[in-house]
């Protein structure tokens, strides 16, 4: 598991042009939308909204959304009840807002789901590693034994009567990196719905929610990044409706030592990086925070157990494309996924 999701580079395709991150909102009178970016979750947020009726007002109601949700679940900031939870690690329990309570409570059940494999105590590994900063090293053989001792799920400690968590060790250390981007853009969703709104993109530093379809009715257009290549080269599309789609992969937050490439995606049970045959795995379903969690416990499983899971889960699909450049993708996917990278080749498991 790991601490954030990538800024996944899959990029969204509408009236044949790429989405432009942009700094401020902005209006656009060909299309009839309006766009806001904003940094928070430590990535850049855009939501682009495809209404003549959408304000400034909207989009500083969704930056409170942003906001919130930030300031409750990021434990990298001081003060948010995530934070506070994991100084009490050990200590004692610690009352947390609805919102909050509802997000460990799902990272607890993909835990158990997963055994394991996704796993929201991965913090004191993220802390170790540092991977996506500049102090991000090799740990040696002790530290990472010592620190995988405090990773541990089951040693989460929920009251729902209360809506109180707590940690049941010291020095442990909840991270929501990878559950909590997927529930913020189910969040600014509902609230656009909420306010009228049917046709939106959502993109938080790549957790992509495509609302409804574009303003003429056709389907959204999601350009999928190609693994081994850089930023913007992509090896074929995805044709959705109303879907979210969220991806994992080695290529984005990682380091190199002596040839050996180290990424973000950790087993709980070893300490190291994930190591299997995947490139990148794609989630593409309904609800991000299930995009979001999926998306890490399917890579973290392999292709078989991952494609195993997934096909247990209703409307749930998935790709996983592997070394050798083969994307293996869930039986209901059908057509929807178009390969114009002829160095890649879909198959089905």
């Amino acid at each position: 598991m790991r601490s954030t999701k990538p800024i996944v580079t899959i990029f969204i395709v509408c009236l044949l042009v790429i989405i432009t991150l942009v700094g401020c909102t902005s209006k656009s009178t060909s299309d009839a939308s309006r766009s806001a970016s904003y940094f928070i979750f430590d990535t850049i947020v855009t939501v682009k909204v495809y209404s003549e009726h959408v304000e400034d007002q909207h989009f500083d109601a969704i930056e409170l959304i942003l906001n919130r949700i930030d300031h409750a679940m990021n434990r990298q900031l001081k003060g948010s009840e995530i934070a506070q939870v994991n100084q009490q690690a050990g200590l004692g329990a610690v009352p947390v807002s609805a919102e909050t309570f509802l997000v460990v409570q799902k990272a607890i059940d993909y835990a158990q789901r997963s055994e394991g494999r996704f796993d929201p105590t991965i913090g004191p590994l993220v802390d170790l590693w540092k991977i996506g900063t500049e102090d991000a090293n090799l740990p040696d053989e002790a530290s990472i034994n010592e620190t995988i001792e405090l990773v541990n799920y089951k040693d989460v400690l929920i009251n729902e009567q209360q809506k109180s968590i707590m940690l049941n060790r010291a020095d442990m250390s909840i991270d929501l990196g990878a559950i909590a981007k997927g529930y913020a853009a189910d969040q600014v969703a509902a609230y656009l719905k909420n306010e009228g709104f049917d046709s939106a993109i959502i993109d938080l530093g790549g957790n992509i929610l495509a609302m409804g379809t574009k303003p003429n009715n056709e389907l959204w257009t999601i350009a999928i990044q190609n693994p081994e290549s850089k930023r913007g080269d992509n090896i074929g599309t995805l044709r959705v409706n109303n879907k979210t789609i969220v991806s994992s992969g080695v290529y984005e937050r990682y380091f190199m030592q002596d040839g050996v490439r180290y990424h973000h995606i950790f087993d709980s049970t070893t300490g190291y990086p994930i190591v299997n045959n995947l490139l990148s795995l794609t989630i593409v379903t309904t609800h991000s925070i299930d995009a979001d969690a999926l998306s890490t416990t399917l890579f973290s499983m392999g292709l078989e157990k991952g494609m195993t899971f997934v096909e247990s889960i209703k409307d749930v699909e998935a790709f996983f494309i592997t070394n050798d450049r083969k994307i293996y993708t869930t039986s209901g996917f059908a057509d929807d996924l178009h390969i114009t990278d002829a160095s890649y080749s879909k198959h089905k498991k």
